[in-house]
């Protein structure tokens, strides 16, 4: 059974959107995905080698306004079916706490259950209360893990050094953003382009 590395951020709307759309897919063409968490900011500036990321300051181009952003994933969530409600100017939270509750949880077996569950309370849930610390036990639980354990897990420096390893081995690879599917030696990049993964699975020797 093929296997293919999903690199994505908890925090990124596209993720989200993507992550709907695997189930499908591993039915479909009986693959199986595994779940690669990173934070977005720092594998795109890792993939520019350092400096500014074009989320940094003013927008560069229209694609990376949020009024527009916002737009488009509302727009998609639309067409797959899926509740969507824009984080941006409503929540706040750390993207980098975040990621680091996705590594502990697969660290101990359930990234995936956890991440979709971190996503819905950002993209999902009418609650605007800021996320933190009481949320990632909250998903844990959801995901089936020992709130206790998972505590432990988050602190272990093991967990920090899984962080960088997830993100550099990403990055090696050629992931430049997020969401990428990483199979056959390819880099497919964005929620967009699942018809060309879809093409992909459906045309390989």
């Amino acid at each position: 059974m093929t296997t293919i590395d999903f690199v994505f951020g908890v925090s990124s709307r596209y993720s989200y959107l993507a992550a709907s759309q695997l189930p499908a897919l591993a039915a479909e063409f009986g693959v199986t995905f595994r779940w690669r968490p990173v934070t977005t900011i720092a594998l795109v500036r890792q993939a520019r080698g350092g400096g500014s990321t074009p989320f940094d300051g003013a927008p560069p181009a229209m694609q990376y306004d949020f009024k527009w952003r916002r737009q488009d994933a509302e727009a998609w969530a639309s067409l797959y079916g899926i509740p969507f409600n824009e984080p941006h100017g409503r929540l706040k939270y750390d993207a980098v706490e975040l990621n680091l509750g996705c590594v502990a949880a697969g660290l101990l077996g359930a990234v995936e259950p956890y991440a979709r569950r971190l996503a819905r309370r950002i993209f999902a849930d009418d609650n605007d209360s800021p996320v933190g610390r009481a949320d990632l036990i909250a998903a844990a639980a959801a995901a089936g893990l020992d709130g206790e354990r998972f505590e432990t897990q988050l602190a272990a420096p093991e967990t920090q050094a899984a962080v960088a390893a997830i993100q550099d081995e990403a990055a090696a690879r050629g992931a430049f953003g997020v969401p990428s599917f990483l199979v056959d030696g390819k880099v497919i990049w964005g929620n967009d382009r699942i018809p060309l993964l879809r093409h992909h699975l459906a045309t390989r020797a």
